[in-house]
């Protein structure tokens, strides 16, 4: 197998706003934040990595990592603070945002929608309110079209299956919902009608664009092959969270279930590219009490490798995603790719083993075009807090001090060089995960 990547491969990190600028107050995240039990230690999101001030000198620190994209989104809440009222200060500080991204030779990739809504836009219903595709699709015109000339790749939503089962199944996640198949069929579909809207939109201006979803698929796998309701219950799990979406896209109209509770449709293309988030694999076994799973338990075979949040190191799941996904017939772009790990010590054979992997696709023909690492800095993630490191670069909420782990030094050759070492000598991890070592340092 080459260990080459092709010509003009992106290279990057991945962030959301919410996550690493700091200040943004008027979302329904901050709000469900101020609630106490919500987000792990009480954690909140008041400076994250004070990335809304400092983006120019986190720039520059990517950049000399070698890295040559960077994916990043827009906090609707800061542009679109109250209904139809949008502010030039936010869009001019995302214009620089961007020119400093390509002053810096980096392609941006923009995500639109990355998990947070404004309050306005949660008061009055959130993603249960059907109203909430239109005006979703206004918001991503307007700010596109502000910005077209400083950026070809865009993301509509980030991962609409995750917003609807952390928020409206698990309740999570803000607006904090424990709800049936029914009601969160209805948010999928509002997710779905929004991306539909922004497409037609942005693709009648500019048609040049390149636009597309980011989508979380996961691998699930029956825990016990030989049993037929373990197999059922884990084919359930694929079509419900991996398969509506993807049909739903591919057909240019809502599928089962979500024909349940609509009958929308949209273009039958809406993509120009498939962003593909891959973290894990989830084994199923059948439970009869698990009704609202699906009556799929989930679980980790006792000598799994697995991250800091306990989900499975399978790398083999990426490359089984990017073939399946092949059939598409779409460029594809790895849009994160992470792992939670507070000493480093497993992300660098973990960058290894998912880059091989996706090296294994390119090789067997899948149209592979870039990889983005979830994430740069050490963030505020979600309910987690700071408790989940996912860094390539350590940050402390407290001081904003930058230390570079070894495992970026790794990726940063690989960015350099374009390819996979024949063989590398792994970086020790850290005796302590506040003192990484690395090369570089930016405070």
């Amino acid at each position: 197998m080459s260990t080459q990547f092709p010509e003009g491969f992106l290279w990057g990190t991945a962030t959301a706003a919410h996550q690493v600028e700091g200040r943004n107050y008027l979302n329904d995240w901050w709000a469900w934040e101020q609630v106490p039990g919500h987000i792990k230690n009480g954690d909140t999101s008041e400076l994250a990595c004070d990335h809304y001030q400092r983006f120019e000198q986190d720039f520059d620190l990517l950049r000399s990592l070698n890295q040559n994209a960077h994916r990043l989104s827009l906090e609707w809440s800061r542009i679109e603070p109250r209904p139809g009222e949008f502010s030039s200060e936010a869009i001019d500080h995302y214009r620089k945002v961007l020119q400093a991204l390509r002053a810096r030779s980096m392609e941006p990739v923009v995500t639109i929608h990355h998990f947070t809504n404004p309050t306005w836009i949660a008061d009055a219903g959130g993603w249960e309110a059907p109203e909430t595709a239109e005006r979703f699709a206004d918001f991503a015109f307007r700010v596109v079209d502000a910005l077209h000339d400083l950026a070809r790749y865009w993301i509509t939503i980030n991962e609409p299956t995750v917003i609807a089962y952390q928020g409206y199944v698990k309740g999570d996640w803000p607006p904090g919902k424990r709800y049936g198949l029914t009601r969160v069929m209805r948010v999928l579909s509002t997710l779905m009608h929004g991306h539909w809207l922004a497409y037609e939109r942005v693709k009648s201006r500019h048609s040049d664009l390149q636009l597309g979803l980011a989508h979380h698929l996961r691998v699930f796998d029956p825990a016990r092959p030989w049993m037929p309701m373990d197999r059922i219950v884990a084919s359930a799990f694929e079509r419900v969270f991996n398969q509506t979406i993807l049909k739903t896209l591919a057909r240019g109209r809502l599928v089962f279930p979500l024909t349940r509770v609509a009958r929308a449709s949209g273009p039958s293309h809406s993509q120009d590219f498939f962003g593909l988030n891959y973290y894990t694999r989830e084994l199923v076994k059948f439970n009869r009490h698990y009704r609202a799973e699906l009556f799929g338990e989930r679980v980790l075979p006792a000598t799994a490798p697995r991250s800091d949040l306990n989900w499975e190191i399978y790398p083999e799941g990426l490359y089984r995603v990017l073939r399946s996904m092949s059939r598409h017939g779409l460029p594809m772009i790895v849009t994160e790719n992470g792992i939670a790990d507070r000493r480093d010590a497993l992300r660098p054979e973990y960058l290894l083993t998912h880059l091989t992997a996706i090296q294994r696709a390119i090789e067997a023909g899948s149209p592979v075009r870039g990889y983005f690492h979830w994430t740069t800095f050490d963030n505020f993630e979600w309910a987690e807090g700071y408790s989940a490191k996912f860094g390539l670069i350590a940050c402390d909420p407290r001081t904003q001090e930058r230390r570079v782990r070894p495992s970026a030094g790794l990726y940063a050759e690989i960015c350099r060089s374009n390819r996979l070492p024949v063989s590398v000598e792994l970086p020790p991890a850290p005796l302590d995960d506040e003192q990484p070592a690395g090369p570089a340092e930016l405070r």
